[in-house]
């Protein structure tokens, strides 16, 4: 028997992640430097360690609730009063997910049916447009621009509006742009979707890290409450990428299904991560200002680097990438980062990975130490003059 035969044609169909290739060539080389993984270079800070090693020592470590502990989903509960002004109540408003990424897929299979509709602003997340295709419904690509600091504009969601529309995906801060949608882009967004019945998914895993202005949810604007779906988690803020914790918030009756889908698909988030997330959300706040500032002045010396080197750069409000324009060396964005790659041991990611619109861009992240990145702006130099 030919098993591939037997395997769904949708996921066939799947196209792997643009992102793997690099890390792939990466992994065969020496010294070399990678401003491509999308993950803090701080270790979680001690006393949210601490808090899950002391939950190991005590044997806590059987199955919690499946939309999670009480007492997690109150902390975050007073987390997203206390950073966002936004009220969630815990007992029928917050589900706890394993990683962000998890909520995503529910909110997804939660909300669609056979031909909907999904608006996916780009360039963007890689996960939105499979997700949405594994979940049955049908992705709606919208290029942004750099001229518009790669914002959705009422002009581009108009035009991508159909009555098969169900879900518009928000995601900001934005990987790969360092994009942000402010509260007057939000309330004109607001504005369009006040007649119809979309619903909007907010991806905010890096709204605490937001640069220069304070970060507003789709959520703080009352005609968007209703219907949006706030997507967060611990990985960015906090430095947990591997304990795989995020949340969800939003409308009671959505809250409500999505814990069916995960109580059969997952049962529960680990529950030694989900202590160590308590202590986090109780007494993180300084690490959070901490690795922000920290973040902030790695933002702003790659900027000025990379413009100095000749390339065009936006500047980035969020998250904590760069997203230069490499169109005028030529070469499209993969042969960027192959050359790049092989001939001065710096990985980068093309743009092209992240959608339409990422192409003539290449993604730099600068959760990096220091010394990285100024070693990496000099081999960039060193490239741009063997290419001239």
């Amino acid at each position: 028997m030919d098993f591939q035969e037997l395997i769904a044609k949708k996921v066939v169909a799947l196209k792997p992640s643009g992102i793997r290739k690099f890390f792939d060539l990466l992994e065969t080389m020496e010294d070399a430097i990678s401003l491509g993984v999308g993950e803090p270079d701080f270790a979680t800070p001690w006393h949210i360690r601490d808090a899950g090693i002391y939950s190991l020592e005590k044997g806590f470590t059987k199955y919690t609730p499946n939309a999670g502990m009480m007492a997690l989903r109150e902390e975050i509960s007073r987390y997203m009063r206390r950073r966002f002004n936004l009220s969630y109540d815990p007992a029928g408003q917050i589900i706890v997910t394993v990683g962000g990424s998890e909520g995503i897929d529910l909110s997804l299979r939660m909300l669609l049916e056979p031909g909907d509709e999904v608006i996916i602003p780009t360039p963007s997340f890689v996960c939105y447009g499979p997700l949405t295709v594994m979940a049955g419904g049908t992705p709606v690509y919208v290029e942004t621009r750099a001229e518009d600091d790669f914002k959705l504009t009422p002009e581009l969601l108009k035009s991508a509006l159909t009555e098969k529309t169900k879900v518009l995906v928000l995601p900001y801060p934005c990987n790969p742009t360092g994009g942000v949608m402010e509260r007057a882009d939000l309330e004109a967004v607001g504005e369009i979707l006040k007649d119809t019945r979309v619903a909007v998914i907010s991806d905010e895993i890096y709204a605490e890290l937001s640069y220069g202005l304070h970060h507003v949810s789709p959520a703080n604007i009352p005609a968007l409450y209703d219907r949006t779906i706030v997507v967060n988690g611990f990985s960015k803020a906090y430095a947990m990428t591997g304990w795989r914790m995020g949340y969800l918030c939003g409308p009671r009756a959505a809250i409500a299904q999505m814990v069916k889908i995960h109580q059969f698909g997952i049962m529960s988030a680990p529950t030694t991560s989900q202590y160590a997330a308590i202590e986090a959300m109780r007494a993180g706040d300084r690490d959070i200002e901490a690795m922000r500032a920290e973040y902030d002045r790695r933002r702003r010396f790659l900027v000025h680097g990379l413009r100095d080197a000749g390339l065009d750069c936006y500047e980035p409000h969020g998250a904590f990438y760069v997203f230069p324009s490499i169109r005028s060396t030529g070469l499209s964005s993969e042969e960027f980062c192959e050359r790049f790659l092989l001939s001065q041991r710096v990985a980068v990611i093309p743009g092209s990975a992240f959608g339409p619109g990422g192409e003539g861009f290449v993604r730099m992240c600068y959760a990096a130490g220091m010394e990285n990145l100024k070693e990496a702006l000099a081999r960039l130099e060193t490239f741009l003059k063997e290419l001239a």
